[in-house]
Formats: C-alpha cells, sequence, structure tokens
C-alpha cells in the first residue's frame, strides 16, 4: 500500500473535478479524499496499490472535459490506516 499527496493546478474548480476523482478513485480501490483549496488548486490524499496510483495521477491530466489541468504535483506520504473510503471534503 502507497500513499500519496497530490496538488493539481489549472482550471480544476467548479467543473465537477471532485466527484469526477472520488468516482476514478473509488473504481481504481484508492481511498482517501479531496478538496478545494482557497488558491484554487485541488489537493488529494489518497492511497492504494502504485499501479493505481499511477493511473489516477494520468487521469487528472485528461478525465475531464471542463477540466485544464496545468500541472500536477505529488509528493510519497504515510499511509493512514483509518481510511477505508474515498470521500469529498468541503
Amino acid at each position: 500500500m502507497k500513499a500519496l499527496q497530490i496538488k493539481v493546478y489549472g482550471r480544476v474548480q467548479g467543473v465537477f473535478f471532485r466527484s469526477s476523482i472520488k468516482e476514478k478513485a473509488e473504481n481504481l480501490g484508492i481511498y482517501g479524499w479531496v478538496k478545494n483549496e482557497p488558491d484554487g488548486t485541488v489537493l488529494i490524499v489518497a492511497q492504494g496499490s502504485e499501479n493505481s496510483l499511477k493511473e489516477l495521477i494520468k487521469w487528472c491530466y485528461n478525465g475531464i472535459g471542463g477540466a485544464r489541468v496545468t500541472k500536477i504535483e505529488s509528493e510519497p506520504i504515510e499511509p493512514r490506516e483509518k481510511i477505508e473510503k474515498f470521500e469529498i471534503k468541503l
């Protein structure tokens, strides 16, 4: 089990990006959460298999028509045992 903190830059708020991320993460068997940040980015904490996490990052660039992702930063974090689903945080 791997875990990443992912920050997504671009036009990613107000275009159903978080709900699309949630759906994709659930399909990939990834647990964690996603939320909008005050600076206009979207922050994702995700844990799952290494391949699933790579697929999620790849999907972020092409996932939803209204979004325009310009950059993604990711860094490994310690997996959290208590995460059992993927949710949207407000």
